[in-house]
């Protein structure tokens, strides 16, 4: 039977006020320094994934909350602008909107975020017969999502129990403990997306290919994210790498995000593994090229024209 919708998230809304700079950091002593430049753009690991999904033309749903204020009207108006579905977005006037403030150097950047609307997801709020109707399952800032984190090994299930497929971008966790509740989530899980320092924090390895090797062990398809050095992903014994496109880079926000979404359309479209890990590092280096975590995305023709011109895969098996 033909579904309603390919991905369902449950997202961490929230938006980014980017500070672009070159080289200054902030510094107490109430010392005022001059940036570059700035924007104010929609944030969020899962909200940027369904952005870059919806781009590519794939039905997506998202759920969450944002307070009644500008930036909640601004986070709806980007995810609608982008051809996600906004009908299970609650407003709410009992909650603030997140948002995080980034500072961007060239190869680096630091964020402080007020948690607000992030974290205010609950079990009760998900739409079952919504989630039902979907292909896809994307979870993301599985440490930050903590009121619903206890119970996502019961939605991971379900959701396979309904022919779901799943994916898990975990995030950095700010507790640094890592494995909170993954031993339960881990089996429900088709698609596992960290990047080098969280696959090896995750796995006590020092080595990224050795975690790679453990996590393969754990889930069907690892793709480890690295940065400016491309990608990684493993599935069985088979393993891929695929360098980044050469772009000028920007910034990096939302890049891992879109790289994810990139690869689930290639996964849903049924190409092979290392055609899906090329897709989506087209989707994470054009990502890169503009400020913010959406302006640099590529649509579906933007994507092909990429697709066919670039053969950038290696295998390494």
């Amino acid at each position: 039977m033909k579904k309603e919708f390919d991905i369902f998230t449950i997202a961490d809304l929230c938006a980014d006020v980017i500070l672009i700079s070159r080289s200054i950091e902030p510094e107490f002593g109430q010392k005022e320094k001059f940036v570059d430049d700035y924007i104010v753009e929609l944030g969020g690991s899962c909200s940027i994934f369904a952005s870059q999904a919806a781009k590519l033309g794939l039905k997506t749903a998202i759920i969450g909350n944002v307070g009644n204020d500008i930036f909640g009207n601004l986070i709806v108006k980007k995810l609608n602008d982008a051809g996600v579905n906004i009908r299970y977005i609650n407003r709410r006037d009992d909650i603030k909107t997140s948002i995080s403030a980034i500072l961007c150097k060239e190869n680096d950047r630091a964020i402080l975020t007020y948690n607000g609307s992030i974290d205010t997801v609950t079990i009760e709020d998900i739409p079952w017969n919504v989630l039902f109707n979907c292909r896809h399952l994307h979870i993301g800032s599985y440490y930050l999502l903590k009121r619903i984190q206890p119970y996502m090994p019961y939605i991971v299930k379900q959701a396979k129990e309904h022919q779901l497929s799943v994916s898990l971008d975990v995030n950095w966790d700010p507790e640094e403990k890592w494995t909170t509740g993954l031993n339960e989530v881990f089996p429900y899980i088709d698609i596992f997306f960290p990047n080098e320092e969280e696959a090896k924090a995750i796995t006590g390895k020092s080595d990224v290919m050795e975690a790679i090797e453990e996590l393969s062990t754990l889930v069907p398809i690892v793709v480890v994210k690295q940065g400016r050095k491309g990608a990684t992903a493993q599935q069985d014994k088979h393993r891929f790498y695929c360098p980044p496109l050469e772009v000028k880079t920007v910034d990096a926000v939302g890049a891992g995000d879109s790289f994810d979404a990139g690869f689930i359309y290639g996964y849903l479209s049924g190409l092979p593994l290392e055609e899906c890990l090329k897709i989506a590092n087209i989707c994470g280096s054009l990502n890169t090229t503009m400020p913010g975590g959406i302006a640099g995305q590529p649509d579906i023709i933007t994507l092909k024209k990429y697709y066919k011109l670039k053969d950038i895969k290696e295998n390494i098996n």
